[in-house]
């Protein structure tokens, strides 16, 4: 990002935008300090999507088609974008604070209420194999033991954030078990109504307009076979536990050197 006067003009690619297509604004991290290392002199921007005047800010959307039909993330392409530096968040070169806020606020605000969409979820799942006489199935009762005592962890976390929150507190590090749990559980449970329901689960409706939804179990085990990635992958969310919650020595860093075995 480049100061001109009251604005910061950014030019550059991201990748993996939620929702840009619906959206009229967008935070981007960018470099307002090239001669700092690393985390530092990157400053956190809200960047108008249009000009005052309904035009595109420098903004090129592609969407990124799913397996299952839809297209939530884009690839977005910035050319000279501006946005007043106003619209920096938490001060010059400070972005990295920000964010990580951001991120923590994702991962924990988030539990606070998705555990009554997995609640759903898991009944919806429980009706339907019931519909297909599948419940006396004693491996099938087992998966749905599983899950419900996993909905319910998430409900007893989400309780615990909540507290939290109402008392204005961070979510902190502990969020990232709520997104290392919830994430991993979303993936196996589509794979098991997509598994339990067999070729059930391939049926895909064409709607009139040409465009084609599949099944909604297996929808949501392509979607959620990112789950583990996006806002922190799985294997970053055990580092934090590891060493931000449990005290242990942190990963070794592979840039430096390694002493010499004696």
């Amino acid at each position: 990002g480049i100061i001109d006067g009251d604005e910061v003009v950014i030019s550059g690619q991201k990748v993996w935008t939620s929702g840009a297509t619906e959206a009229n604004m967008m935070f981007c991290l960018c470099r307002t300090d090239p001669d700092t290392p690393k985390h530092q002199g990157i400053s956190y921007v809200l960047l108008p999507m249009f000009t005052s005047d309904k035009k595109s800010n420098g903004i090129e959307l592609r969407p990124i088609q799913q397996p299952h039909g839809a297209s939530h993330f884009t690839e977005t392409f910035l050319t000279e974008s501006r946005a007043p530096l106003s619209n920096i968040i938490g001060g010059m070169n400070n972005g990295w604070r920000v964010t990580m806020t951001t991120l923590g606020n994702e991962r924990g605000g988030n539990a606070t209420t998705q555990h009554v969409e997995f609640t759903r979820q898991f009944w919806d799942g429980v009706k339907l194999l019931k519909e297909k006489g599948l419940t006396s199935d004693p491996v099938v009762r087992q998966n749905l033991a599983w899950a419900f005592s996993h909905v319910e962890i998430m409900r007893f976390q989400g309780l615990k954030l909540l507290s939290e929150v109402l008392a204005r507190k961070e979510p902190g590090p502990a969020a990232s078990i709520n997104k290392m749990f919830w994430s991993e559980y979303a993936q196996k449970f589509s794979t098991f109504m997509v598994n339990a329901r067999g070729a059930d689960s391939m049926l895909i409706d064409n709607d009139k307009d040409g465009k084609y939804e599949v099944d909604r179990w297996i929808g949501s085990m392509f979607q959620h076979r990112s789950s583990t990635i996006w806002g922190g992958t799985a294997q970053v969310q055990r580092n934090i536990v590891g060493e931000r919650v449990l005290g242990l020595p942190k990963e070794p860093d592979p840039t430096k050197p390694r002493p010499n075995p004696s």
